[in-house]
């Protein structure tokens, strides 16, 4: 964050995001758009969408688990709106399908934000969206189809 602000790209990213053309973080660039993040201390994010992103708790896990949290795991995709429909990013994908992660820290938020869930030692959330602004932890770039199809179904907003 302090190396987006050192270089005004903090300003650029909320301009752009007022804008109301689409924007999308993947990995970090998802923890960047909330309100703070545990990660080198207490960091101010962008505050794009309204949360924290936090450590995972393993005194919270199921059962023991290694941090990071990496290799293939499961999204669930969550209903948004008053229609309860599903978020155009997963147009075209199962209810559940598996993406690829790599991370630490783990979004938390209002549930009206969240349009995907994921399991590792508790659940999480993996995927959110407020408005024109659409994050999404795990890499859809490693992700093989069903990557190439969040990315798609992106470029198509």
């Amino acid at each position: 964050m302090d190396h987006l602000k050192a270089n005004g790209m903090d300003i650029a990213v909320k301009t752009f995001a007022s804008s109301g053309k689409p924007l999308l973080g993947i990995c970090l660039g998802m923890q960047l758009l909330f309100d703070s993040s545990e990660e080198f201390g207490s960091t101010q994010g962008l505050g794009l969408i309204p949360g924290e992103v936090v450590t995972f708790d393993k005194s919270k896990f199921d059962h023991p688990l290694k941090v990071p949290h990496m290799g293939w795991n499961e999204l669930f995709q969550q209903p948004v709106g008053a229609d309860l429909s599903v978020c155009p990013l997963f147009d075209g994908l199962a209810k559940e399908f598996y993406l690829y992660f790599v991370h630490s820290y783990h979004a938390v938020c209002n549930d009206k934000y969240a349009i995907g869930k994921t399991h590792y030692g508790y659940e999480f959330v993996s995927a959110v969206q407020n408005g024109n602004i659409y994050g999404i932890q795990p890499h859809p770039e490693k992700s093989h189809e069903n990557g190439l199809k969040i990315i798609e179904n992106f470029s198509k907003l």
